[in-house]
């Protein structure tokens, strides 16, 4: 082998195989895991996958900013807060309008009978969550603002404790917990997010990482859709399934199913404008610190 030949060879074998890192919470991408799908359709490209979970999708993105993972899905508000700290992410696709999946409970022997009535209340939430523009639309559309009540920062975990122990007087809160705390504390929804937020659930990237993969992002996305499509049409089986998967009990996942809508759609410049309107929101509440541009954060071609 000539001197040419052989650098090319070495070239080769040193060239590090592509890894799709994913950040995921319980939902969706749980069954992707387990099922290992992805992980085969990967192998033809000579690309592996890693996984790490993550209780809520401000540790996701935050993940994403210092460069530990390259894909995930996150609710709607949590891009924001990250665009806003300067995470290189760009959207990569969206699932349809999810809005009966995030609420703002109260305690079912509550005095609490609406929103109005959450003036002064403390309310649990993650900070920096798709459910903190719930609250802020919902307290708008019922004539308070978002300074009339008390916001406690908590993770999950900490807020359903927090509220079981009559804490907080609400929990605002998306699924699995949202069906939890509803089956085994007896929860009540005060209000969820239809005809408020459209709550879609979006995958992102980063940017240098979807220009060059291009093609690992476009199989992880029919991968997602495979199984929403499964799902909808199977929701006895995908209840199971995520029963078995998540550890909860199977009233929680039929519930959490029963009030999904599923599909995975590209991201247009509609949902940036919808994207748009919550970055707004949050700069006029001066939650970030600078108006933003949701173009910056726009899909690179993943065709």
């Amino acid at each position: 082998m000539g001197i040419g030949g052989s650098a090319l060879a070495q070239t080769a074998a040193t060239k590090s195989p592509r890894v799709l890192r994913i950040g995921y919470q319980k939902g969706w991408l749980s069954i992707l895991k387990a099922r290992g799908t992805l992980e085969k359709r990967l192998a033809a490209h000579g690309a592996s996958v890693t996984w790490s979970e993550f209780t809520a999708g401000p540790v996701q993105l935050e993940a994403l900013n210092v460069g530990s993972i390259d894909f995930g899905d996150v609710g709607e508000a949590p891009p924001i807060f990250a665009q806003a700290a300067g995470a290189p992410l760009v959207y990569v696709g969206a699932s349809n309008p999810r809005p009966r999946l995030e609420a703002i409970l109260v305690p079912k022997d509550s005095s609490i009978r609406s929103v109005a009535d959450l003036k002064g209340k403390k309310i649990a939430f993650n900070k920096g969550s798709n459910v903190q523009y719930l609250i802020a639309k919902l307290l708008e559309k019922h004539g308070l603002r978002y300074g009339d009540v008390q916001p406690i920062f908590l993770p999950p975990a900490d807020a359903r404790a927090a509220f079981e122990r009559g804490a907080v007087d609400a929990w605002a809160i998306w699924d699995p917990f949202l069906a939890a705390a509803e089956k085994t504390l007896g929860a009540r929804v005060l209000a969820d997010g239809t005809g408020v937020v459209s709550n879609r659930w979006y995958f992102f990237s980063a940017r240098e990482f979807a220009t060059h993969n291009a093609d690992l992002l476009r199989i992880a996305l029919e991968e997602i859709d495979q199984i929403d499509r499964w799902a909808a049409k199977n929701k006895s089986a995908a209840a199971q399934e995520l029963s078995k998967i998540l550890g909860l009990d199977r009233s929680i996942t039929e519930l959490w199913i029963s009030r999904t809508s599923f599909g995975v759609v590209p991201v247009t410049g509609e949902l940036l404008a919808e994207q748009q309107a919550i970055a707004d929101t949050f700069f006029d509440l001066k939650l970030i610190p600078r108006p933003l541009k949701l173009r910056h954060a726009a899909p690179v071609n993943l065709n």
